[in-house]
């Protein structure tokens, strides 16, 4: 069930939890439970950022990472837990970006709030322009060097532009980017299919897409803008409700009653078998909705069905 991420030295089976929700819409309790669900289910990877969840107010970042950190402490083991996070996203000591005094910074205080002295993986959040690409690539690679972090990834880069870092990266015999983190969904393709997951089956990456359940409407429990009334997310969804979106939860309607699957289950089964892709990241804020979800990992969609899901795109 383990899948190699692509050149990093590291593997996940065919789920990696998102931290996006711990000390935001899961609490200190209601995060330990989905994580200890999640171990206890066959996960390894846990995938958060250090902008988790500046976004809400009173929040300033590094609520998730909090979060984690005092679980790992209480769980008293590290070494069977794969920690991934981000930096790019959260300005603060050191400028913005992914200036290299902002990397320097960033990651020290990752470290801190995850109480650990290494991350297995340290992703870019996004792309920088205004910052060479060399610097935050030799900032990223003193990292590797320095035995803080183990393997480097790239988030939200265009294919233009994760060309350039990886010949970059050669060029200066810098630790590569070893994995891609996309947007991917049956409802969100575009960004990825073509051009960037060629990039990453010509160049070996590992691809741990987010956003695996568009924002909750592949659950099938959004069907009609009465379905979105008092939702959070709601507007997020509203993007997916149209006759494109209602295609794929029909086709999704039709496996869930051959297989017994749940469509939540069918969306991230669909995922795991695209071509290049590792495992898909989705986040849990309870033991319900984590079980739920690790029952994509046993999950095996057959070429029918995946062709099926296919062709609504």
């Amino acid at each position: 069930m383990m899948r190699a991420l692509g050149k990093s030295g590291l593997s996940t089976p065919p789920l990696v939890l998102g931290g996006n929700v711990f000390g935001y819409t899961a609490d200190r309790a209601a995060s330990f439970a989905v994580l200890d669900a999640f171990m206890a289910g066959g996960g390894t990877m846990i995938d958060t950022a250090d902008v988790y969840s500046a976004w809400v107010p009173g929040h300033k970042g590094g609520e998730s990472e909090t979060v984690i950190g005092e679980w790992l402490k209480r769980r008293g083991r590290r070494d069977d837990v794969l920690i991934a996070t981000k930096v790019g996203m959260l300005p603060g000591e050191g400028g913005e970006g992914l200036a290299p005094a902002r990397i320097a910074a960033a990651v020290e205080a990752s470290l801190t709030r995850l109480g650990t002295d290494y991350i297995d993986l340290y992703y870019a959040h996004k792309d920088d322009p205004a910052t060479p690409m060399d610097a935050s690539l030799r900032a990223l690679d003193a990292l590797v060097k320095a035995g803080k972090v183990r393997a480097l990834g790239a988030s939200n880069f265009a294919h233009h532009r994760l060309d350039e870092a990886l010949a970059t990266a050669a060029h200066g015999d810098l630790t590569p980017y070893t994995v891609l983190q996309p947007e991917y969904n049956l409802v969100a393709r575009k960004d990825f299919e073509g051009p960037v997951q060629q990039l990453a089956i010509d160049r070996g990456l590992g691809v741990l897409p987010y956003f695996g359940l568009a924002s909750g409407f592949l659950t099938g429990k959004y069907r009609t803008a009465a379905d979105l009334q008092g939702r959070e997310r709601g507007e997020s969804v509203k993007t997916y409700l149209n006759a494109r979106g209602l295609s794929v939860i029909g086709a999704m309607d039709v496996i869930a009653r051959e297989s017994g699957a749940t469509h939540a289950q069918i969306a991230l089964a669909w995922i795991a078998a695209q071509p290049g892709v590792t495992a898909p990241i989705a986040s849990a804020t309870d033991v319900g909705q984590m079980e739920e979800l690790l029952g994509a990992m046993r999950l095996t969609l057959s070429a029918e069905q995946i062709a099926v899901l296919n062709a609504t795109g």
